[in-house]
């Protein structure tokens, strides 16, 4: 799966978790940048991340995310396994 197709499927999972189907992913998008993304909403857009590309986070792999490009690369990480 390339970055790209990472982003699209996450782009929908944001619109669906923020419901605001006007988001537009980019790579250094945070979560300044999205109106709601608060803790509630943070973990379940990380559950539904996890659900949707079949993979499983730990703690520290979250805290270490700094934007939406880092998620997608390990997402792309933990998927090319």
């Amino acid at each position: 799966m390339t970055e790209a197709e990472i982003l699209s499927k996450l782009t929908d999972i944001f619109h669906d978790v923020f419901e605001m189907p006007s988001i537009v992913l980019n790579s250094e998008m945070t979560a300044q940048d999205v109106p709601g993304w608060d803790s509630v909403s943070h973990i379940t857009m990380v559950v539904e991340t996890e659900q949707s590309f079949g993979v499983k986070f730990h703690t520290t792999e979250i805290e270490a995310l700094k934007n939406v490009g880092d998620l997608v690369r390990l997402i792309k990480t933990k998927t090319s396994k």
